[in-house]
């Protein structure tokens, strides 16, 4: 029995048992020189495990803060986000990192290599943080990945020794690391050529057949259309959410 104090999202989860994530309300607002900024405006998604979801949206629509509250990096400013029946939006800075390196991977758009450190390193980072695997493990499994995605030849070299397309590769290998339940991925292919993005879209959609779930933020609309299921913004306002 479920008490007053307990969310309704909590209760939905006993009724969707599928259902992995869940945005109930989500508003975020940023401070400007004129007033509030409201980014996203009462945004309501859920996605159950396994799906594979496509954001899309024209530029400044609110997709990129809507990968931002469901990681964690950013905060809703009311609202609530479950994921895999955690309250994200409660959770403090340190119990929210370790809770996003072991829960999700993230590739952003801009890649976030760590410079000093060579692609196999910055691949084997997050199983470092979250002490995961042994240090052969680490660098084994890492190996692995960079394979995935046709960079072992470039595994001792430094980030700024690849080109930018290379580097989000890497990207990609890194939000692999621990293995997570769920990888968001802010335009992951927008810096590689067609045939390595379609690779890429081919390793994430085996992947998704693997039980994993993806959420990705796409302006390619021929990969859009390959999608489960896309959910597209404007105006900080979800606008359709159609499956295939």
């Amino acid at each position: 029995m479920f008490t007053r104090n307990q969310s309704a999202v909590q209760m939905a989860a006993v009724r969707k048992p599928d259902c992995l994530m869940a945005l109930v309300d989500v508003k975020k607002a940023y401070k400007t020189d004129v007033g509030d900024f409201y980014a996203l405006k009462g945004i309501n998604i859920e996605i159950n495990a396994g799906e594979f979801v496509g954001v899309v949206g024209k530029s400044g629509s609110g997709k990129s803060t809507l990968i931002n509250m469901i990681t964690g990096i950013d905060r809703p400013t009311s609202g609530e986000i479950w994921v895999n029946g955690q309250p994200i939006h409660g959770l403090d800075e340190n119990r929210m990192a370790r809770w996003r390196g072991r829960s999700m991977g993230v590739v952003f758009q801009f890649f976030q290599l760590l410079p000093t450190l060579t692609v196999v390193e910055n691949v084997m980072l997050p199983m470092d943080f979250c002490r995961m695997y042994t240090p052969k493990e680490r660098r084994a499994r890492a190996m692995d990945l960079l394979a995935r995605v046709e960079m072992v030849e470039q595994a001792s070299k430094l980030p700024s020794q690849i080109s930018g397309g290379q580097a989000q590769r890497v990207a990609i290998a890194r939000s692999l690391a621990t293995d997570p339940p769920i990888v968001m991925a802010d335009e992951p292919t927008g810096n590689l050529d067609s045939r390595t993005a379609d690779a890429v879209f081919q390793l994430f959609e085996d992947l998704v057949s693997q039980g994993k779930t993806f959420l990705m933020v796409t302006h390619d609309n021929e990969l859009a259309n390959r999608l489960h299921r896309v959910i597209t913004i404007a105006d900080g306002i979800l606008v359709s959410d159609s499956r295939r």
